[in-house]
């Protein structure tokens, strides 16, 4: 099943573990320092990333939706 990836801009405090766990679906913004979602849907086989990369994340800024 399809999901989508959000990120709470305000919470996410650039500790960039989103990009350590799952550089395929994340980048952090050079002029923010915020993280960057590569891409608009995703497919289960990138899921297991992001489901690492949200339990990495500190600042608990990290969604996922099914759709």
């Amino acid at each position: 099943m399809a999901f989508k990836i959000t990120v709470d801009l305000p919470a996410c405090q650039g500790y960039a573990n989103c990009l350590v766990e799952a550089s395929a679906l994340f980048d952090i913004d050079d002029d923010t320092n915020k993280a960057i979602i590569l891409g608009d849907e995703h497919d289960d086989v990138l899921r297991g990333l992001a489901e690492a990369a949200k339990r990495g994340c500190p600042a608990h800024a990290i969604h996922l939706e099914d759709l």
